[in-house]
């Protein structure tokens, strides 16, 4: 036996090594149990397919001979998909080969014996209790049909309807609802039962002589259970006046706790579309390239938020305070219940491939910089904008890696003192800055195919286009420089900070930055 430890051996340690082996596997579970996967929804409608037409066939048959073809296509093609699919999830559920290489680790580690019986074991074991789980045993139970020979197999069919919990995401959905709640439901099932038996033996010691319909302990539980559910058949009915009193206690208790069964999964089922919407938010804006963070709902979020009107970017309000959560809801608005500053929150969003501005406007400074921090920490190139109510606050800013800080309290100043030194300045820069009729600020940044690139500032006709420009800000070294010179070049990551009318600067972005875009 110990040349075939060793060929084991030898053969996990190739495989382990395996590009192509982990690949596969990687491959096969993705599109069975990754539901971001792009071939997992295909594939989830094949399965849905068979299983459909499957017990479409069951039911013709009852009635109606069933050709050849499609008596060959149910037993065989059928089964077999079913029986290659659990297979695949059995394989990719454990894998042996590598325990079995980590075990020879070990043993070389540790310099005792290398021994099979270990790692085999714990397969399993964990491949055993994975059979075990309920939807496994609907897998299984789904090939059964196969041998029609016992025909008692045939009504195994049934549980193929059963595999639509795997691929059919709403009922996923509802039995993960019930599932959450299975304390409570199974509290109230165990009451259910304490009353039913309870009203049943009583009713069976009050009418077993006297009612000609209860003869045995199950009629009376029968009886306890239809009447407490408030169905009612009518074929039972008590004849005593001890059993109609039992009979109003029990349609009392059970619509106390119909009512405690209907509010639990209702409560349930409002947590879950709340956590669905949310997750349909994230999905739709993680396809963005470019979206906006915004992190509290406040004064100043209202502010902004009124003012984007016909702004392009996608956005999304992070919220955690449940009464400004819902305002933001209420009104109209993209929100998530979520804490910004959680490293967990940010990672729900496509970080890698997305460009990312993360507004931070929480009335705190200690929480803006915290999240600035969080950020940064994952990735560096998020943009983070962030509002600081103390001037002394800044260079902690800074350090957090806050990109811009805001001081509103400090600009607010500024212009109150500028409307009463130097009124028509005063009403020049606001009517400037809210696009209210006249010139309008905007930035232009230069992409590397842009046709831009190379040129200089005395090649374009910005006086044509009745554009002025104001400053650049340089790639290089992220300099500032206002008015710049006609021979300065432009570059790839310049930005060009504009001030005119607006259909000038979207023609400029139209024919002079966007063209080959």
């Amino acid at each position: 036996m110990q040349w075939l430890r060793e060929w084991i051996l030898k053969t996990a340690k190739r495989l382990n090594r395996s590009t192509r082996y982990k690949r596969s596997k990687k491959f096969f579970d993705g599109i069975l149990n990754d539901p971001d996967n792009p071939y997992k929804k295909y594939v989830d409608l094949m399965m849905m397919f068979f299983i459909i037409s499957s017990v479409g066939i069951l039911v013709y048959e009852v009635r109606n001979p069933v050709p050849e073809w499609m008596d060959i296509y149910d037993i065989y093609l059928v089964s077999l998909v079913f029986l290659i699919e659990y297979l695949l999830r059995l394989w990719v559920h454990t894998d042996l080969f590598k325990l079995i290489v980590e075990a020879s680790k070990r043993a070389h580690i540790l310099q005792i014996d290398f021994s099979l019986k270990k790692p085999v074991a714990k397969s399993l074991k964990e491949t055993f209790n994975f059979m075990m789980t309920p939807a496994m045993i609907v897998d299984f139970l789904a090939i059964l049909p196969a041998y029609r020979e016992i025909r008692i197999l045939r009504v195994f069919v049934l549980f193929r309807v059963f595999k639509l919990l795997r691929y059919t995401r709403s009922l996923t959905q509802f039995v993960e609802v019930l599932r959450n709640k299975r304390f409570e439901l199974i509290t109230l099932l165990f009451l259910l039962m304490f009353v039913v038996v309870t009203a049943g033996i009583a009713i069976y010691v009050f009418e077993e002589h006297i009612n000609p319909e209860i003869n045995t302990l199950f009629d009376a539980i029968y009886w306890a259970l239809i009447t407490i559910t408030t169905v009612g058949y009518g074929d039972i009915s008590p004849v005593t006046h001890e059993g109609r009193t039992i009979s109003m206690i029990v349609i009392v208790a059970g619509i106390a706790m119909i009512s405690f069964v209907t509010s639990v999964i209702v409560s349930a089922f409002s947590e879950k579309l709340i956590q669905l919407k949310e997750g349909r938010i994230i999905e739709q804006i993680n396809k963005s390239e470019e979206f906006l963070l915004i992190c509290g709902y406040g004064q100043m979020t209202k502010m902004f938020m009124r003012q984007r009107d016909d702004d392009d970017h996608q956005y999304v309000i992070l919220e955690k305070d449940k009464e400004k959560y819902s305002q933001a809801i209420k009104d109209g608005y993209y929100a998530l219940r979520e804490d910004a500053s959680r490293h967990d929150t940010l990672m729900k969003f496509n970080i890698e491939h997305a460009r990312i501005t993360i507004l931070c406007l929480l009335n705190s400074d200690i929480e803006n910089i915290y999240i600035s921090l969080n950020a940064k920490s994952i990735s560096h190139h998020i943009r983070v904008i962030a509002r600081a109510s103390d001037p002394s606050m800044v260079q902690k800013f800074k350090r957090a890696g806050a990109d811009h800080i805001v001081l509103p309290n400090s600009v607010a100043n500024k212009m109150l003192q500028t409307a009463i030194t130097r009124p028509q300045l005063y009403k020049a820069a606001h009517a400037i800055l809210t696009g209210k009729d006249v010139a309008v600020f905007d930035e232009i940044r230069i992409y590397p195919d842009d046709p831009l690139v190379g040129k200089q500032l005395k090649d374009i006709n910005f006086k044509q286009l009745r554009l002025l420009l104001m400053a650049i800000e340089k790639a290089d070294d992220r300099e500032f420089l206002f008015n710049p010179s006609g021979e300065t070049v432009l570059k790839s990551g310049d930005v060009l900070v504009l001030m005119g009318y607006r259909i000038g600067l979207d023609y400029f972005k139209e024919f002079y930055h966007e063209s080959l875009r």
